[in-house]
């Protein structure tokens, strides 16, 4: 490993990414600092000592604890991340935007822009939210003026971080706004080692175990693949017989991520900005949509299960794929090309996807139910639990795939054997 790095560390182009991913990477970390303009961080962090068991405790890990200070990068990267998903759920459903994605480059770039514009009114909806709760809640005693200046300043915030997040995608070592979600979890890594060590003698024995567990199932789960062997016919052009050979398309455990997480996070922290703004029915959210509470359990089990079937059938449809091989010459063998090709697709990715889903849902739940059921702190299990530790590991193995092919192009030894 160390020999690798020294190597990546010769390579000057790949120096320079490392070093700009780094410099974007501190500067997101300094705006989580700074706070917003009329904004007393002392009473927003006194407020959430209490909200650690609700989604706000959820939100303000991804924000990397910048939301718990109600800082330039309060929203963090959250809105933008729940339009690009909002965008691609849409490309099935609108044909204009389906349209688009089957144009290229061209396409996605007008898809890109969209996506830029719903983060922008995400973000001041967000802002205004927060806004309104914690004025309501005390924590924030400013006028109407200023408060308009802070939905301004949070949403210009998660702009900048939008474009922030872009720059390393371009210039950086790439997963420019995936890296910035690892940043923000890594944050809050230190409070729940320093909570881990200060807690009871059985949370200090079986929470490395645990956490060690989820790792390895992390890590199983996210290279599992199912090779579906592939075969290309042979054919004569001219005198020179061109084609043939056998290869496998690779069918992934867990074909949609960590996206069903984050998008059933995100979904089920509407009620709570919808309380926000009626009294009367926050009562009711905080009982039946407490964080712990076995009513929110079971709807983001059921969220996740969904949301990654849906999100997969997005990203890999079958009927196309069928008809890609068809065209370059490739079927599977004992299929027979066509349709069939597609049902025989569809049927194996429907299997995978189930185990796949499950997994993602027990890694989502079972921390909450330690929490619960354990007697493990809240800070530990947040910051060390299983959402998080799938999202870094998950973007740490994207992160490494990326250099190794940069590192192959070079002829270097790469990383991941």
């Amino acid at each position: 490993m160390f020999s690798w790095l020294a190597n990546a560390w010769r390579v000057p182009e790949l120096r320079r990414r490392v070093l700009f991913t780094g410099l974007i990477l501190a500067l997101y970390r300094l705006g989580s600092w700074v706070p917003a303009p009329g904004v007393d961080s002392d009473q927003i962090k006194g407020y959430f000592n209490n909200q650690g068991g609700t989604i706000l405790g959820l939100l303000n890990v991804f924000s990397g604890g910048a939301l718990s200070q109600f800082s330039l990068f309060a929203l963090g990267i959250m809105p933008y991340v729940t339009a690009s998903i909002i965008l691609q759920l849409l490309t099935v459903v609108v044909p204009k935007l389906e349209q688009l994605q089957k144009e290229g480059e061209a396409g996605m770039a007008k898809i890109n822009q969209y996506t830029r514009y719903l983060t922008v009114a995400l973000a001041a909806a967000q802002s205004a939210g927060y806004s309104y709760l914690f004025q309501k809640q005390g924590a924030l005693t400013n006028n109407s003026g200023r408060l308009v200046l802070i939905v301004i300043t949070l949403t210009a915030g998660t702009a900048l971080l939008m474009w922030m997040g872009e720059l390393i995608t371009k210039r950086g070592i790439g997963n420019g706004i995936s890296l910035l979600i690892f940043a923000s979890i890594l944050a809050t890594a230190p409070s729940g080692v320093a909570a881990w060590y200060n807690g009871g003698p059985l949370e200090k024995l079986f929470f490395p175990l645990i956490a060690l567990a989820i790792i390895v199932a992390v890590v199983f789960i996210q290279e599992g693949q199912r090779r579906i062997p592939i075969q290309y016919a042979k054919r004569m052009v001219g005198r020179r017989q061109l084609g043939g050979g056998s290869t496998y398309m690779p069918l992934r455990v867990n074909m949609a991520g960590v996206i069903p997480i984050i998008f059933a996070a995100a979904v089920l922290a509407l009620p709570q900005t919808v309380g926000s703004f009626s009294p009367n029915a926050q009562t009711f959210i905080n009982k039946h949509f407490a964080y712990s509470s076995l009513t929110y359990l079971f709807v983001e089990a059921a969220l996740i299960v969904i949301f990654t079937y849906f999100y997969t059938a997005v990203q890999f449809n079958p009927v196309d794929q069928a008809d890609n091989l068809r065209k370059y010459g490739g079927y599977v063998p004992g299929i027979r090309p066509g349709p069939p090709t597609a049902q025989y697709l569809d049927r194996v990715l429907t299997r995978l996807t189930l185990p796949g889903s499950l997994y993602l849902a027990g890694v989502a739940v079972l921390p909450s139910l330690f929490i619960k059921y354990g007697g493990f702190q809240q800070a530990t299990s947040r910051a060390l639990g299983g959402t998080s530790v799938l999202i870094v590991v998950g973007v740490a193995l994207d992160t490494m795939r990326q250099m190794e092919s940069q590192m192959m192009m070079r002829s270097y030894e790469g990383f991941l054997k």
